[in-house]
């Protein structure tokens, strides 16, 4: 029997590769996409790409994308609220199973798993404890594309921003930091691959230092008659 589920998409690498995996076993039908969108800035919550981009990912994999939105001083309690106002109204509609794109964090999966047994919902995580470096190896292997659209200055310098997922990438990347950002060096935007009907095009735009830690790769979607460019 296969059972609904929701996906918590954040347009990154890990969130195309978990619902990958999952497509793959045909367990789950996911019946929407659930995306969390800074409100006052109009684009995904640390990731930072535009609403626009984010819809059309959703159309190009043929699923209902839904958010949740919040301002850029939300707090932990008003995130919680709001996403246990929205994870309740899934599960009235009999969907009992959230997926997520996480790899090996444990205090993050253990934060889902609670809040979710609270409500009588589980989580599923398609790629835990899967090797990180055979897992972005196998993103580029399978044609998967993607942007970095955010990384920390703490751990990677200003030319890793705006930079095409790939191997030279994965081989200039320090030591420290995981190849799959799965600490927060760096978030991506996934604009073509196996799941996509169609490629995401765009532009990259202006490069912004926020927080004066965070760098952030703005993407404007393309116009019909340009394709994307990289840097």
């Amino acid at each position: 029997m296969v059972e609904k589920a929701l996906f918590t998409w954040s347009g990154g690498k890990d969130s195309a590769m978990a619902l990958y995996e999952l497509k793959k076993n045909h367990d789950y039908e996911i019946l929407a996409l659930l995306t969390t969108v800074t409100d006052d800035y109009r684009r995904v919550s640390m990731h930072g790409v535009r609403n626009i981009l984010l819809e059309q990912q959703a159309k190009s994999l043929g699923l209902h994308l839904d958010k949740i939105y919040i301002t850029k001083n939300s707090s932990d309690q008003d995130y919680k609220a709001r996403m246990k106002e929205k994870l309740i109204y899934y599960r009235n509609q009999g969907i009992l199973s959230v997926v997520f794109g996480d790899i090996f964090l444990e205090g993050p999966r253990r934060y889902r798993e609670e809040n979710l047994s609270r409500i009588d919902m589980k989580a599923i995580f398609p790629i835990w404890k899967r090797d990180t470096t055979k897992l972005a190896q196998a993103f580029i292997d399978l044609r998967f594309k993607a942007i970095i659209t955010c990384v920390d200055s703490r751990v990677l310098d200003k030319t890793f921003i705006g930079r095409i997922f790939d191997e030279q990438l994965l081989s200039e990347l320090p030591s420290t930091v995981d190849p799959c950002g799965e600490n927060g060096e760096f978030h991506s935007f996934v604009y073509e691959g196996p799941i996509f009907k169609n490629r995401i095009s765009y532009t990259v735009g202006e490069v912004i230092l926020r927080d004066n830690r965070f760098y952030y790769c703005d993407l404007l979607p393309a116009k019909k008659d340009k394709v994307y460019s990289a840097r």
